[in-house]
């Protein structure tokens, strides 16, 4: 393909990316009218997430797999269309069980649009060449994640719209990709033997989705240490030993095991978990900090995580052109590493009054170094593997960091409410207020409304709030400083000047 005909089908790749990566978090501040609409509770506030996430994580290896058996352009046109039909029907939800349902479904077609998007791209071109496209892989991705908060709550708030048009919105943008994808992408097409290895599919999405409802639900509906954790902590492990059995006697296994024997693929997928805590923590807690640690509206809220964009969109699209014209990509993940370990352990130091201009740098640190990581550990993995387990080798590495941000954020989100919890009961018991549970204070599990509070009482929540949030990065900074260790390890190898997946569709 020349660079005209890459341009035309990665126009339709980044379409399909922006609207699945919306759908994911678009709802992050429409979501508690969406529950109070519908009749929901806390339990559906959480599940309507985590339906998505689930299906999102579980389904990656099984689109990887099937991409190095059947049609990619196929495979991620039904991707599209799945995500399509999720989304319409989520929007005429009428109670939460319809709507967590829809989100699964909704789910499905995310995952193979993130993990196909990153198989047809390698499939198109060259590993030496790669660095440069990738980079608007990466630009979309933040993008996507970034402004969906901020474009729910515009929307969520604006007359005559309302929260439905959060899942309505992505559809046309999902249709254009369907549209420009069948007529801009030509992927050869090689016929094999079709033999999918239905039993590690199913034990590895089993596995996988018990340990996330353990881990999002923990500390909320049940105790760390309880029977459900024992139980499905159990479980998960049980089934994660059955499916490396399967796996290891299968002709044709979903995640070839044989992959993890070269050392650049088993670093890659270790470091992207790592680097999936620090990128989902941007993304989650940073709402929070701007909007109940300074007051901000939703709208201002997204407007003042810009850096955070900006520094990922730069540094993986100038990454990726620079990779491309000298060859040379390991400093790149060296230097995203040191970057996002600097930057997560400077925000772990932020208040509710830190001076703005202080958490936009470092924003912007950390924006910069995940942008320098993400996209170039992909390259690293696809450059080390053949055709054949194109498909299988880049799932992985999406399928680690997708996990690892939703444990991450599960883990530390239960540790922001503890946190949360401890200061302000130091902050009331400093004014002599008693903690009794009340709305707005600690105890009470509610997102307190700061409009309504009294000047002492908010300044107390802006307070605990800010502070429980940069505890949460000082704890996730460890997890960048090991990914950066990770990264040292790695070898550079020579970018291959053919594509990987030139040869199979």
């Amino acid at each position: 393909m020349t660079h005209t005909e890459i341009m035309k089908a990665l126009s339709g790749l980044l379409l399909g990316m922006f609207a699945a990566i919306l759908s994911s978090t678009i709802v992050t501040n429409a979501l508690p009218q969406i529950i109070g609409d519908l009749g929901g509770g806390q339990s559906a506030y959480t599940w309507v997430v985590t339906a998505t996430l689930l299906a999102m994580t579980a389904s990656m290896p099984l689109w990887g797999k099937l991409a190095d058996l059947f049609s990619k352009k196929l495979l991620i046109q039904t991707a599209l269309l799945i995500y399509v039909g999720g989304s319409l029907i989520a929007g005429l939800s009428q109670n939460p069980a319809m709507l967590i349902a829809v989100r699964v479904v909704q789910g499905l077609g995310v995952g193979g649009l993130i993990g196909l998007s990153q198989i047809i791209l390698a499939a198109m071109i060259p590993p030496r060449e790669r660095g440069r496209y990738s980079g608007y892989l990466g630009a979309t991705f933040a993008l996507a994640t970034v402004s969906g908060p901020l474009i729910g709550g515009i929307i969520t708030d604006t007359p005559g719209l309302g929260w439905r048009w959060c899942f309505y919105i992505g559809v046309p943008v999902a249709l254009a990709a369907l549209v420009v994808l069948q007529r801009t992408l030509r992927l050869p097409v090689v016929r094999r033997e079709v033999r999918i290895d239905w039993a590690g599919a199913f034990l590895i999405s089993v596995a996988v989705s018990l340990l996330l409802i353990w881990v999002t639900l923990a500390g909320d509906q049940y105790d760390w240490l309880s029977w459900q954790t024992f139980a499905m902590v159990g479980g998960g492990l049980l089934l994660g030993a059955l499916f490396l059995l399967v796996e290891s006697r299968a002709g044709d296994p979903i995640i070839p095991l044989r992959l993890f024997r070269e050392r650049t693929i088993a670093l890659s997928c270790v470091a992207s978990l790592l680097v999936g805590v620090a990128m989902l923590c941007g993304t989650v807690f940073f709402s929070q900090y701007f909007q109940l640690a300074r007051g901000q509206s939703a709208t201002m809220s997204g407007v003042m995580t810009i850096p955070l964009i900006g520094g990922l969109s730069l540094s993986s699209t100038v990454s990726g052109q620079l990779i491309t014209r000298t060859g040379r990509w390991k400093h790149w993940l060296v230097i995203g590493g040191v970057l996002v370990t600097a930057g997560m352990g400077l925000l772990g130091t932020i208040r509710y009054d830190t001076p703005y201009w202080q958490v936009a740098a470092f924003m912007a640190l950390m924006g910069l170094g995940i942008g320098m990581l993400t996209q170039n550990l992909v390259l690293a993995t696809q450059n080390q593997v053949g055709p054949r387990d194109l498909g299988a080798a880049s799932s992985m590495v999406a399928f680690f960091r997708s996990f690892g941000g939703a444990i991450g954020v599960s883990v530390l989100g239960a540790l922001l409410a503890a946190r949360v919890g401890d200061y302000t009961r130091d902050g009331l018991a400093r004014l002599g207020t008693p903690a009794d549970g009340s709305a707005g204070t600690a105890g009470s599990g509610a997102i307190p409304d700061l409009e309504t509070l009294p000047a002492p009482l908010r300044t107390v929540l802006e307070n605990a709030y800010g502070h429980g949030i940069a505890d949460v990065f000082f704890f996730a900074a460890p997890c960048a400083l090991l990914a950066l260790l990770l990264t040292i390890f790695i070898k550079e190898t020579v970018l291959k000047s053919s594509a990987s997946g030139g040869s199979s569709a």
